[in-house]
């Protein structure tokens, strides 16, 4: 025990051990010893002379603080502690210390089983095992991060059991977790979706709630970082974010109050990453059906509602609005329900004013911070992203019918920034108005419309014309670049804006001096612009203007430019640094003002334009005429041969439709003959059940039988059966009338018997009077005795009538009733008949006229595809190149289209049968 005081600042005598030594002792002890305490002390102070001996301990004692980790629990908690202190750098650590780290981090992986025995100690509840754990981990994580991932990757549950730390009660442990898993999942997207499928959208989402979302603490700001991490670049884990309904879940953390003042810098900045995560959700650099899909999720849910009210609220810190205005133009760029929306929203002020105005009044300010006025203008140009319905609305306000004088527009902030003395109003209009006309031709030609003011007792002049006025006039680099990048806009693909622009004298020669010049390297990139402006009246000229025609304005470039130098000077555009800066994604970021120069938009237009216009300069006019009487040549070919392939496609579909119809036909055709087929069934159960009423009856109906019988097979449809039907229903109408006639006779006896019986029944009651009478005047008894034996007589008779009178009556009721029902079954039997050869002469009528019109379809075709064969030997003959491939699938549509007839055939076939 004298060693370890001595180690733990005791006084022993005599000669004072050096660092190294006491490692190497203490390393011996945790080795060697058996007792627990011992190893248990030596760890500890391995753990105090690591700050001191930080390279010794971590060289010697590395191998033995595995195996305690191995073998030890109860030592382990010491072990991590050591670990913790040799791979994390001091927060003051220099350069060679970081090394030292990164050192012991590749010894310690060396061997990739001690990763999996970290994973393994961490499903421990004991919280000095876990919570080291995480932290060791982490240490890990910062110092090999591919190296780790790879090992957690491959191990089984690996991932699992780091997401189980989020469930943890314990929060040092949970808001470690986080950290761990934000250092986890850097920049594998792997990890990222595991994760992501690990309910770990979900469990972010109710801490963050819990900890109260913008308002919380340094946990809801890890638990954004991780989300982040999860989801930027993710297209998987997106998709997933917004197909569980998370996106929803985001429109509560942005309900701001009226009194926005005293913001914490922790709110700020959760609310920073909040609307960075939905950035992610919706950035340009997604896929598009990914990105408007989030879009029409976040306009239907509320959240961009609730981002339009942040960015209209007062109070708000200047760069929560800054980055709420960049949020927003994400949401609704290229999304025509959001923009629309957008444009709808109004700023509560008096009158109210729509956000488009009041942004850009933002804008042209500058007084405004720098970072402001780009978003604003980001803003705008995500708004008219293809969107023609907004371009209009915009370029509307500008011409002289809609301008209202008690109001002010879109566009005369535009037009008052492209005139101010600040060179960044100046350009951030010119770049906004240039958007307004991005592939619109029809606003391109309505702006040429728009007249300006210039002084009293001056006429007006156009916008175009202004615009080249100030050109001229020698402005500021950054001014004279964003107009020379509206007017290459603006004529581009618009043959009526170069008749325009060249119809005033002086713009040519002041292009053409500009390039010539020899000037200093800030004057180059003007002198490139103009180059492509030029070169832009060249390609789109219509030959309109005699003085101004293609083959002039080349002559002019040769003769006062050269070819070579006016093409070197276009070429300087795509090489400024700023140019490809800018290529790189929409949104305009610029470290300083000056720096401002290129358009994200205006840059695809130079890389299209740059060749075109490189090949029309140094074309000759005999050249310039072939190409276009080949180009007129090949129009109208494709012209024909596009009507051909209109017409075949549609008379393709014609076809199709008629086989949709016969194919219902047919369809329909079977249901009828089902429903025959069940006719004929019900008419044999009405004829087994007659059957069974005339045995009871006990009538021989066997001609009614046989004749029902036959009656019920009718659905043959031959006019043999028909015939024979109608005889048996004659045959029965006969019988009908007999049985009538009998009934009648019957009745008559019926009636004669019912006035016998009433006779009797007098004499009766006058026979029953008679002992009355005889009281008075008595009879002799031979006399009473005969009466009484007639009356009997007579008694019998009527009972016997009456009871025959009853049985015949009952017996045509019967009669009656089953001849009715057999009268009825024929009627629906004969109804049937004819319904079904109507319906069957209809069928084949309609069969025989869609075959004949495909018969016809195809003669057409045939006649078609031999125009067109004709069509392409000619443009052979003319020395036209034509592709084989569109030979071969036009052969085998062809072969195709007979197939199909022959299909078509068979089926007409087996309908005939």
């Amino acid at each position: 025990m004298n060693f370890f005081r001595g180690v733990m600042g005791g006084q022993p005598a005599g000669p004072q051990p050096t660092g190294a030594e006491t490692i190497h002792k203490l390393c011996d002890r945790v080795a060697s010893s058996t007792l627990l305490e011992d190893r248990r002390d030596a760890v500890r102070a391995l753990k105090s002379l690591s700050k001191k001996y930080r390279l010794e301990v971590g060289t010697q004692a590395m191998d033995h603080l595995v195996h305690i980790l191995q073998t030890d629990r109860y030592v382990c908690v010491c072990g991590f502690m050591i670990k913790s202190f040799i791979l994390i750098p001091y927060e003051n650590a220099q350069k060679q210390e970081e090394d030292l780290g990164v050192l012991f981090t590749d010894k310690f992986l060396g061997d990739s089983e001690n990763v999996t025995l970290l994973l393994t100690l961490l499903e421990e509840f004991d919280f000095h095992v876990r919570w080291p754990g995480v932290k060791l981990l982490t240490a890990l994580l910062k110092n090999q991060c591919n190296q780790v991932q790879g090992v957690i990757l491959v191990s089984p549950m690996g991932v699992s059991r780091l997401m189980d730390l989020l469930a943890d009660s314990r929060e040092v442990i949970r808001n470690d977790g986080l950290l761990l898993l934000q250092q986890l999942t850097k920049g594998n997207a792997a990890i990222q979706k595991i994760v992501a499928f690990e309910n770990a959208f979900e469990r972010l989402l109710d801490i963050i709630t819990e900890e109260g979302s913008s308002d919380g603490g340094i946990v809801v700001e890890d638990c954004l970082l991780l989300l982040v991490n999860l989801l930027k670049n993710n297209s998987s884990n997106q998709n997933f974010f917004k197909e569980g309904s998370y996106i929803q879940r985001m429109k509560p953390w942005f309900e701001v109050g009226d009194d926005n003042s005293g913001w914490s810098a922790q709110k700020v900045t959760n609310l920073h990453l909040m609307l960075q995560l939905v950035r992610v959700m919706v950035s340009p650099v997604n896929s598009p059906g990914a990105t408007s899909s989030c879009q029409k999720s976040m306009y239907q849910c509320g959240l961009l509602q609730q981002l339009c009210t942040i960015l209209m609220a007062t109070g708000v810190p200047a760069d929560i609005l800054t980055e709420t205005i960049n949020t927003v133009s994400e949401v609704i760029r290229g999304s025509q329900i959001n923009q629309d929306y957008f444009a709808s929203v109004n700023a509560p002020s008096n009158p109210p004013r729509p956000a488009i105005v009041v942004l850009l009044m933002s804008m042209v300010n500058e007084r405004q911070p720098f970072v402001l006025r780009c978003a604003v203008l980001y803003c705008f140009q995500c708004f008219l992203y293809k969107n023609q319905k907004g371009q209009g609305e915009i370029v509307a306000t500008l011409l002289p019918s809609t301008i209202d004088a008690n109001s002010i527009s879109a566009g005369q902030l535009l037009c008052g920034g492209l005139f101010s003395a600040d060179s960044l109003s100046n350009w951030c209009a010119a770049v906004a108005l240039a958007h307004a006309l991005q592939d619109n031709l029809t606003q391109k030609e309505q702006l040429l419309r728009v007249q300006l003011a210039t002084s009293l007792g001056k006429p007006p002049v156009s916008l175009l014309q202004q615009c080249t006025n100030i050109l001229s006039q020698g402005s500021k680099v950054q001014t004279r670049v964003g107009l020379l990048m509206l007017l290459c806009t603006w004529i581009s693909n618009c043959p009526i804006a170069v008749t325009h622009f060249l119809h005033n004298q002086e713009n040519v020669p002041f292009l053409t001096g500009q390039i010539s010049e020899n000037l200093g390297e800030d004057e180059r990139l003007v002198q490139g612009l103009c180059a492509l402006l030029l070169g832009i009246c060249i390609y789109y000229n219509d030959n309109s203007l005699e003085n101004y025609t293609k083959e002039k304005l080349k002559q002019l470039i040769e003769k006062r430019i050269g070819k070579e130098n006016f093409v070197e000077k276009l070429g300087f555009v795509t090489k400024h640094e700023l140019y490809s800066r800018a290529a790189q994604k929409p949104q305009p970021v610029f470290p300083s003002p000056e720096q401002m120069l290129f358009d994200h938009e205006f840059t695809k237009l130079v890389k299209e334009l740059e060749g075109v216009i490189t090949k029309a300069v140094h074309k000759t006019s005999e050249e310039e005429k072939k190409e276009e009487e080949v180009k007129k040549t090949l129009e109208q070919h494709d012209s024909i041969v596009i009507q051909y392939k209109d017409l075949i496609r549609d008379q393709d579909t014609q076809i199709q439709e008629l086989r949709e119809q016969v194919s219902t036909l047919s369809l329909n055709s079977e249901q009828m003959q089902n429903q025959i087929t069940q006719q004929q069934s019900q008419i044999q159960q009405h004829k087994d059940q007659y059957n069974i009423l005339k045995l009871k009856l006990g009538k021989d109906s066997q001609g009614l039988s046989s004749s029902h019988g036959e009656g019920a097979h009718v659905n043959g449809l031959h006019s043999e059966e028909l015939s024979q039907l109608r005889e048996e229903v004659e045959e029965l109408r006969r019988q009908h009338t007999l049985q009538h006639t009998q009934l009648s006779d019957k009745d008559s006896l019926i009636n004669t018997l019912v006035c016998l019986g009433g006779e009797v029944t007098s004499l009766y009651i006058s026979l029953s009077l008679f002992p009355i009478s005889q009281s008075s005047a008595p009879a002799s008894s031979s006399e009473s005795s005969a009466d009484t034996v007639t009356v009997s007589e007579l008694e019998s008779r009527l009972a016997a009538q009456t009871t025959e009178a009853e049985r015949l009556k009952e017996e045509c009721r019967g009669l009656r009733e089953g001849h009715a029902g057999l009268e009825q079954q024929l009627a629906s039997a004969q109804s049937t008949v004819a319904i079904e050869q109507t319906e069957k002469t209809k069928l084949q009528q309609e069969v025989q006229e869609s075959k004949k019109e495909q018969d016809d379809l195809l003669m057409l075709l045939a006649d078609q595809d031999q125009k067109i064969l004709n069509l392409k030997q000619r443009l052979r003959d003319l020395g036209e190149t034509i592709d084989e491939d569109e030979d071969e699938i036009d052969a085998r549509d062809q072969f195709g289209e007979d197939d199909d007839d022959d299909d078509d055939e068979e089926e007409d076939e087996e309908n005939n049968d």
